[in-house]
């Protein structure tokens, strides 16, 4: 399932200088990344990192980006894959508590499958708790720093927070990764001209 994060209104605006430092951090990830579980060589995402930079057309981005989200959704466990086809269940439902506790379950058991951070913090943003989005989101980049959905997801949490600067940051790294992004490249130029016309 690919859950990238759906543009909502947020009913609360979080801002503060603690959020500025720490969007800072997962904007530039460490160096000494841990080993990524993603179901396939890591030369396989990086050849379909480097085709989706050139991708010709919407079509053929979206073919490559459908093919990195297959490789990211694999667990691996064949437990982990029962209880994300339950957390799905449980998104439709609406039912966000127990889809949490069951990505609580799903991370306990593999600790570097990058998507149950990823869906956890989609899950935390739809209960509008953008401190435990945020943090997850943080997990997310500092296993796999090219998630661009995360990224753009950052980008939109911070948009909402007001914070203008670190979500054009955001979304121009989803960008750099993924230049077919649907919308992404109209944010950052709305974005680009809030920020750069006025005192920083």
């Amino acid at each position: 399932m690919k859950l990238r994060f759906p543009i909502v209104v947020a009913a609360a605006i979080f801002a503060g200088p603690a959020w500025a430092q720490t969007a800072q951090q997962w904007l530039s990830p460490p160096d000494d990344l841990p080993p990524i579980e993603h179901g396939g060589p890591t030369y396989s995402l990086d050849t379909l990192f480097s085709a989706l930079k050139i991708a010709p057309d919407d079509t053929s981005a979206k073919a490559i980006e459908d093919r990195i989200w297959s490789i990211w959704l694999v667990s691996g466990s064949d437990t982990c894959d029962v209880l994300m086809s339950r957390v799905k269940d449980a998104i439709d439902d609406k039912d966000y508590d127990t889809a949490i506790q069951l990505l609580d379950s799903i991370i306990a058991i593999k600790p570097n499958y990058v998507e149950a951070w990823n869906q956890r913090a989609t899950v935390y943003y739809l209960k509008e708790d953008y401190a435990h989005s945020i943090a997850d989101i943080a997990e997310v980049l500092s296993r796999e720093p090219r998630q661009f959905g995360a990224l753009s997801g950052l980008g939109l949490m911070l948009e909402e927070m007001n914070d203008d600067k670190d979500a054009l940051e955001a979304y121009r790294k989803a960008l750099a990764l993924d230049p077919h992004l649907e919308g992404v490249s109209d944010i950052v130029k709305t974005l680009t001209q809030k920020v750069e016309g006025r005192d920083i």
